[in-house]
């Protein structure tokens, strides 16, 4: 008698401090990416699912729904997205049978061996507020994962294994590169022994558990970031004003990019357009991978210096307004 592969589906939340490699560890369980990467911290807003279809070391199958959430940091009283985004991480564990707790590995040891930056010492900072909202949490299992570990000798990883296992809330540590795909197969079949048996939650084909419009706005902001990551300021956004199918399998999609200065709007646009060109030539390209078909793709760009208090964005995006 063939012996039965039984389901299991469960989620699992994915925390740290920005820049910590959150996203790209999702997208390396998922397979495919569903989160976007950039360079500049917080880049991740709201909470992403990220649906991995995982194989135990007993080829046992598992539905992962992996919660990437903002990065966790002290947010100023007036900032109301940065009170929200932190206030998002958090509800991220709330249903989650694991917690996996992300680091940047480097930047840790650069600041125990007192040569870190002043971003490496902020980083430090926020992932010692990780540590100790975890002490918080009871009845879940948490994992620590250390990333970036491609860019330290392996004995130095250790040293920081002993200093996080001093706090006691840790049940597994694991070394990654996410980036690498490193690590990441062990990691995999730790999660989903730790998965409730139960049928999938999606389809078994489905990457992520995100409304289309959002998705692709998330496309384009990606591609502002990595077009102007010294130029333009932290403060801008996108929003899919209008999403078309065409008769021919087509779609067109008008979007806005919302900047928050006069002086900001010639920066997204370039000289002749040239730069909000370049933009929009990577995110249809992107979409159209996403999608599975040809992708007409409008920017525009306008000025709104409040965007931030707008509650509609709020409601689109499932942050509280009022966190």
């Amino acid at each position: 008698m063939i012996k039965e592969i039984r389901k299991r589906s469960g989620f699992a939340a994915v925390i740290g401090a920005p820049n910590a490699g959150k996203s790209t560890l999702t997208n390396a369980l998922v397979g495919e990416k569903v989160s976007i990467v950039t360079h500049k911290v917080q880049t991740t807003r709201f909470q992403v699912r990220g649906i991995a279809m995982l194989t135990g070391s007993d080829n046992s199958q598992a539905q992962v729904v992996l919660v990437d959430t903002p990065g966790i940091f002290s947010p100023k009283e007036s900032d109301r997205l940065s009170r929200s985004m932190v206030h998002a991480a958090w509800t991220g564990v709330s249903d989650a049978e694991v917690v996996i707790h992300v680091v940047d590995a480097p930047a840790y040891h650069r600041c125990l061996n007192s040569n870190g930056t002043s971003q490496d010492r902020l980083s430090v900072e926020d992932t010692k507020k990780v540590s100790n909202g975890l002490k918080r949490i009871d009845k879940k299992k948490i994992f620590l994962i250390l990333n970036k570990i491609d860019e330290l000798a392996h004995d130095l990883t250790l040293s920081l294994i002993a200093e996080f296992k001093k706090l006691e809330i840790y049940d597994e540590f694991f070394l990654v590169s996410a980036i690498n795909m490193e690590g990441i197969k062990k990691l995999s079949e730790y999660l989903v022994n730790l998965m409730p048996i139960s049928p999938f939650l999606y389809p078994a084909d489905q990457a992520a558990d995100i409304p289309s419009r959002l998705m692709a706005a998330e496309i384009t902001r990606e591609k502002i970031f990595l077009r102007l990551h010294d130029e333009l300021p932290y403060a801008s956004t996108v929003e899919t004003e209008n999403w078309k199918n065409q008769k021919n399998g087509d779609v067109r999609i008008d979007q806005i990019i919302y900047v928050r200065r006069d002086s900001q709007k010639p920066i997204v646009l370039g000289k002749g357009g040239k730069t909000i060109k370049s933009i929009g030539a990577s995110a249809r390209n992107d979409m159209q991978d996403w999608l599975g078909r040809k992708v007409h793709l409008f920017l525009f760009v306008k000025v709104r210096d409040n965007w931030q208090n707008d509650k509609s964005h709020y409601t689109e995006t499932g942050l509280e307004y009022d966190a």
